[in-house]
C-alpha cells in the first residue's frame, strides 16, 4: 500500500511533542499503534507520521531536521531504509522497528537491515513488530 504523503494518525499537541513515530507505509499502521497505545498511557506527547524514505526522501529530511521530537521511533520493513535514513539526518536518538509484514522471510530481512548500520550513524533496533518495546524505550531514553 503506497503511504500517504505526511499522513498525521495522531498528535499530542505539536509544540510538546517529545517522541515522533514515522513508518514508511500505511501497512504499519498496527506495530505504530501498539507504540502509540503505550505512549499514551504513559502520558508522553507524541505524533504518527507517514514518510517514506524511498519515494518522500526530500520531505522526510526536511521533517526530521525541523521536528521537535527528542526521539524518533521508525518502523519499517523489507530493506528497512527508514530508520537509518532518519538517523543521518538527526544527532537525537533513533529506534528501528522491524517489520515482518506479509512476506517469505518474516521480517529477518529488516531486522538486519536495521542492524548493520555505518559507524556514525546509530540506530536501536527492538523486536521485530515490537512497537511496544520501542515506546518503552524511547520512554527510557526520555527519563535519562
Amino acid at each position: 500500500m503506497a503511504p500517504e504523503a505526511d499522513e498525521e494518525m495522531q498528535q499530542e499537541g505539536a509544540a510538546d511533542v517529545l517522541v515522533s513515530i514515522i513508518m514508511g507505509s500505511d501497512s504499519d499502521k498496527e506495530i505504530a499503534a501498539k507504540a502509540e497505545e503505550v505512549l499514551s498511557e504513559q502520558g508522553i506527547a507524541f505524533e504518527t507520521k507517514v514518510i517514506s524514505a524511498h519515494r518522500q526522501p526530500e520531505q522526510l529530511a526536511d521533517y526530521v531536521k525541523a521536528s521537535q521530537a527528542k526521539v524518533f521511533i521508525t518502523i519499517a520493513g523489507l530493506a528497512a531504509a527508514l530508520p537509518g535514513v532518519v538517523a543521518s539526518q538527526t544527532k537525537k536518538p533513533v529506534i528501528g522497528v522491524p517489520c515482518s509484514g506479509n512476506r517469505g522471510l518474516g521480517g529477518l530481512d529488516a531486522l538486519l537491515s536495521i542492524v548493520q548500520m555505518p559507524s556514525g550513524v546509530p540506530v536501536a533496533t527492538v523486536g521485530i513488530d515490537n512497537g511496544k518495546n520501542a515506546a518503552h524505550l524511547a520512554i527510557r531514553i526520555l527519563n535519562c
